[in-house]
C-alpha cells in the first residue's frame, strides 16, 4: 500500500488570531491554501455544521509531500470540547522550540529533548529539539484506542498500514504505508475514546481507483462507513471524490483520490493574503463583546 499516503489532520479552531499566530509564528509552518465556504460541507469537513466556515491548510511544504493541518473555523462557534481521542501531534524542530521561548508561548518537558506545546483549542504538540530536516519535520498523529489489538487489527488489515514499532510498556504501536511518510500511533487508553465536540479526522490519498475497492471492503467486513463514495466541488479547483469511515473508536479516516487531490492542493501563492484578509473581516468578535455576549460553545 505504499502508493497511500498520510495527507492531514483536521483541527476544529474557534480563534483564528491566535491559532495562526501558533502555526505561523510558533512552529514556523507556512498557509499553503485557504479558502472560505458558505454553507457546510456534504461530507462534514467542517464537522456537524451547515453554515458559513473556512477551511485553512498549513504545512512546513507542499502537500505532495508533507503532512500538514487543516484548521476549520466556523463562523459563530468559539470554543469546542475536548476529548480523549487526539493525543498529539510531533514534529521535530529546535527552531519551533527557539520560537516558543523567545515568544513566551508556554512549554512544558515531555521527556529528554521533548517539549509539549498547546496549541489554542487545547491541542498537543510535541516539539522534539533537534534540527529541522529538509523533508518533511512531521513525525507522527498520535490517537487514543481502547482495545489497541482490535485497532491494530483494523488499521493494517483493512487499511494496509504495515506495523512499524509496538511498545508494550506504553501500551502503543506507530503504523506506516512507508517509510519516509508521517506515522500513525496508536495508544491504548484503558478505557472508551471520548471525542468531545473538537473531534478531528485524519486524511489519507490512494489511486482514485482503489476508493470502490475500499467501500466494497468495509462493507464487506461490516465496517463503519460515514460517508459513501461522493464528489466534493471546491469553485475554480479540482473535484475530488472520497470515503470517509470510522474505525473501531470512531476516529474519522477520509481517503481521497490522490490525483485530483494534487491539483486541489497545489499551493497557493495568495494564501497568506487571504487568511490574513478573512480574519479583517470577521467582526464576529466584536460584535459578542459590544452585546456583552459570547460565541457559541460546540
Amino acid at each position: 500500500m505504499s502508493v497511500r499516503r498520510p495527507l492531514h489532520f483536521v483541527f476544529k479552531v474557534g480563534d483564528r488570531a491566535k491559532t495562526a499566530t501558533f502555526y505561523r509564528d510558533v512552529l514556523g509552518m507556512r498557509i499553503l491554501r485557504h479558502e472560505e465556504f458558505e454553507e457546510g460541507c456534504k461530507a462534514n469537513c467542517n464537522g456537524p455544521y451547515d453554515g458559513k466556515w473556512s477551511k485553512t491548510m498549513v504545512g512546513f511544504g507542499a502537500e505532495d509531500d508533507h503532512f500538514v493541518a487543516e484548521l476549520t473555523y466556523n463562523y459563530g462557534v468559539g470554543e469546542y470540547r475536548l476529548g480523549n481521542d487526539f493525543l498529539g501531534l510531533t514534529l521535530q524542530s529546535s527552531q519551533a522550540v527557539s520560537n516558543a521561548k523567545r515568544l513566551g508561548w508556554p512549554l512544558s518537558e515531555a521527556g529528554e529533548g521533548i517539549y509539549l506545546a498547546e496549541a489554542p483549542g487545547g491541542y498537543h504538540f510535541y516539539l522534539l529539539d533537534k534540527e529541522q530536516p529538509s523533508e518533511d519535520p512531521v513525525r507522527k498523529v498520535s490517537l487514543a484506542a481502547s482495545d489497541l489489538q482490535r485497532s491494530t487489527h483494523y488499521w493494517s488489515s483493512f487499511l494496509g498500514m504495515q506495523m512499524q514499532e509496538k511498545n508494550a510498556e506504553k501500551r502503543t504501536v506507530l503504523l506506516g504505508f512507508a517509510d519516509n511518510q508521517c506515522k500513525l500511533e496508536l495508544q491504548d487508553v484503558g478505557g472508551p475514546v471520548d471525542h468531545g465536540t473538537a473531534f478531528g479526522r485524519i486524511a489519507f490519498s490512494c489511486p482514485r481507483q482503489q476508493l470502490p475497492d475500499i467501500e466494497a471492503l468495509m462493507t464487506k467486513e461490516n465496517q463503519k462507513i460515514l460517508t459513501s463514495l461522493v464528489s466534493l466541488d471546491t469553485p475554480g479547483k479540482a473535484t475530488v471524490e472520497v470515503v470517509i469511515l470510522a474505525d473501531p473508536d470512531d476516529h474519522e479516516i477520509c481517503f481521497v483520490g490522490d490525483e485530483a487531490f494534487r491539483q486541489l492542493s497545489m499551493v497557493d501563492p495568495n494564501g497568506e493574503a487571504l487568511l490574513d484578509k478573512a480574519m479583517a473581516a470577521d467582526k464576529s468578535d466584536e460584535w459578542f463583546a459590544k452585546h456583552n455576549k459570547q460565541k457559541a460553545t460546540a
